[in-house]
């Protein structure tokens, strides 16, 4: 057995991207090996910002031979079929084998194909991997054709320690196959051979790189502790940059830098921006949570004589960004937000849906339309929040810093003297933007929240920009769980249906041209948004599209609620029960109302009529679905769901007793009829609750 090792080397690899290569170049060539027919042991990939790597260890040395047996036409059949199926199989007539079958002398051609050297098929399955290679972005260079991630300088291809022959042609030249590598770009430039990964892994190390991700990634964090630890800090935790970070650097060194003391003053979310997005810095906290005015930076391998340079030239560069934000948080507080208001003309929301300004006067009615059905919400403070909302977003900081919308808002809202109620209303309206992001609570914030989603829903289902696949740009599907999850999480009584209307006819009001109904579409829309939340939680998709099936639900609290009592209603023995002789009854009836071609159940179906009713059991399961109908309204309109779902586990006792004591198909055409229409009024009331039909399992 022998290892193929393989590193392509070049320029840096965008440390997002970086994973999935490695994942991807690990698919292309198992899939190669398996298609080749060479069994193999493990394969492993690894990554660094300049080189992929991959070794596979237990390739056999050749392909095994390989022997396949073809049955051909009868030895008497025509001389045409015998030539044709001779062609086919590549052999002479003396070279195949003539056999007494039940049916006659039959020809059979045994193939034997010897096993090709892997050595020999291995420069074609790395160069079918390569050129195929799905980055997302690619570039050309040179005059070369080939597309790749970066410009690639060299690769190591090596076959139970041998160079393999051949190389890449990139279009302009061929980029060989070689042993030799190179280590990190400032510590250890010099080139170096390699005679496979074990020496590729010693020798690359002692080159300043370390190749395994998660083990820069624990270096990093480790170091960083260490750092903070002797100063008696506490790096922030931001594990999405610790990745990041790991995916720019071979070989991490931590270290510490300061910010100036008068940058202090600035709000934490800038500073904490400025290091983050910009510089990716770490942060460091005091004991007490607030910001250190030190930084980590992770140098990518740096010589003990250098390391005060380093730091010297990042905080130089630090200084220069934090300037720029000072200046914009000086400059921005000089004009109240509310001043800011008529400068949003200048800005398009999209070229079909006018500007923000208009937007903003929108958002102003559908949020006061909200604040009459959410407790708490004063109506001027809700109208002040909408009004002010998007104004940031003319403002200097959020030009520079855009990841501020809303909280710079916020900031200046306070400054300008507006309520606390308006400024966390701005703050949060965004929200939330995803599964971890908290949820607005209060009244004035929920309000502006919905309307700012609602108002873009409603908006690009005017114009017919939804979400198609997995291709959603203005991210439709992300606003529609945040609706849901301001509405559930908050117990809003919401008529969204009417709400989407009020959205809807904002637009309206100045492009009249936009005149679709899209509410029940966009309730569709919402149904199955509702359906993926619950999935995600482990609530039954069935079940909800159960609910949903009898139509005119658009009360999201009110909809979970009947799911939350049928599920506990099925889980219950009387419930699976009672859903199992659902399901038995409304089989017979539509096989049987398929036969006679008239419906037994639903408005079109006459009710039973009791004279014809010749057993106790059938009086017995009219006597209780009377019974269910006339309990099962009050407790509806009363919302008592879990009472509801009590109330038909009555039915459970004579259902049974029914099939088991009388026969349905009776002789009787009277009879017959009058006992599968009975059976139809199980379904017609039990679908008063949900339908049943929809609930799978």
């Amino acid at each position: 057995m022998a290892e193929l090792f393989i590193e392509l080397l070049g320029e840096e690899i965008p440390a997002r991207m970086q994973a999935r290569a490695a994942q991807d170049l690990t698919r292309l060539i198992e899939t190669g090996l398996d298609e080749a027919g060479l069994a193999h042991g493990p394969v492993r990939a690894f990554v660094t910002p300049r080189r992929l790597a991959l070794v596979v260890d237990g390739l056999p040395t050749a392909q095994p031979d390989t022997r396949e047996e073809r049955r051909g036409p009868r030895a008497d059949a025509p001389a045409k079929a015998i030539e044709g199926f001779l062609g086919s199989v590549g052999l002479t007539l003396d070279q195949v084998e003539r056999r007494d079958t039940p049916k006659g002398p039959v020809l059979f051609a045994v193939i034997e194909r010897p096993g090709q050297p892997t050595r020999a098929l291995l420069p074609d399955l790395l160069i079918k991997a390569l050129t195929t290679f799905p980055w997302p972005k690619s570039m050309r260079w040179g005059q070369g054709r080939l597309t790749w991630v970066r410009p690639l300088h060299g690769i190591v291809a090596l076959f139970d320690g041998q160079v393999l022959d051949g190389g890449l042609d990139l279009g302009d030249r061929v980029l060989p196959f070689t042993d030799t590598t190179r280590g990190h770009r400032f510590l250890a430039p010099e080139p170096f051979a390699v005679t496979g990964f074990s020496d590729y892994a010693t020798r690359l190390r002692a080159a300043g790189v370390m190749l395994d991700a998660a083990e820069r990634r624990e270096a990093i964090a480790q170091g960083m502790a260490a750092l903070a630890a002797g100063e008696a800090l506490r790096v922030r935790e931001d594990p999405g940059l610790l990745d990041e970070v790991a995916g720019l650097v071979e070989w991490p060194v931590p270290l510490m830098g300061h910010i100036d003391k008068a940058f202090m003053t600035l709000p934490p979310e800038v500073l904490i921006t400025s290091l983050r997005e910009h510089q990716k810095y770490f942060c460091l906290e005091n004991p007490d949570g607030t910001l250190s005015a030190r930084f980590l930076v992770i140098a990518n391998g740096t010589r003990p004589d250098s390391a005060e340079r380093v730091v010297a030239g990042n905080e130089r560069v630090l200084r220069a960004r934090l300037s720029d934000a000072r200046f914009f948080w000086d400059q921005d507080r000089e004009t109240p937000l509310a001043q800011r208001v008529d400068a949003l003309e200048r800005r398009i929301f999209h070229a079909r849906l006018g500007t923000d300004r208009e937007r903003v006067e929108r958002l102003r009615a559908l949020a006061g339309t909200l604040a009459t059905h959410i407790p708490g919400a004063d109506p001027a403070l809700v109208d002040r929040a909408a009004l002010l909302a998007k104004t940031d977003l003319v403002t200097g900081m959020v030009g520079e810093f855009p990841e501020l919308q809303g909280l710079m808002g916020a900031y200046y809202a306070r400054h300008d003297g507006e309520p606390e109620a308006v400024a966390d209303a701005i703050r949060t309206h965004y929200a939330p933007q995803g599964p971890s992001d908290a949820c607005p609570t209060a009244p004035v914030a929920v309000c502006v929240a919905l309307a700012d989603k609602l108002d873009t829903l409603a908006g690009f289902w005017l114009i017919d920009e939804k979400p198609t696949g997995s291709k959603d740009p203005f991210a439709l599907r992300r606003a529609a769980l945040g609706v849901i999850r301001l509405i559930v999480e908050n117990g809003l009584r919401l008529p969204l249906g009417a709400v989407i209307a009020a959205a809807a006819q904002g637009y309206r009001t100045r492009l009249p041209e936009l005149d679709a109904d899209i509410t029940a579409d966009l309730l569709a829309f919402f149904a199955d948004r509702l359906k993926v939340r619950a999935r995600e939680q482990g609530v039954r998709h069935d079940l909800i599209a159960a609910v949903l099936a009898l139509g005119g639900e658009d009360d999201l609290v009110r909809l979970l609620a009947r799911v939350e009592a049928l599920t506990g209603f099925l889980d219950s023995t009387e419930g699976a029960d009672l859903l199992a002789a659902y399901r038995r009854a409304m089989n017979i009836v539509r096989i049987e109302a398929k036969r006679d071609r008239a419906p037994a159940t639903g408005p079109e179906a006459p009710p039973p009529d009791p004279a014809l009713f010749e057993t106790d059991e059938e009086r017995a399961l009219a006597g209780a679905l009377d019974q269910l109908r006339a309990k099962v309204a009050p407790l509806l309109a009363a919302e008592a769901f879990t009472d509801t779902m009590a109330a038909l586990a009555c039915l459970r006792a004579p259902v049974d007793a029914f099939f088991d004591r009388v026969t349905v198909n009776a002789d009787n055409p009277d009879l017959r009829t009058n006992r599968l229409r009975l059976l139809g009024r199980i379904g017609a009331a039990m679908g008063t609750v949900a339908d049943f039909s929809r609930i799978e399992g």
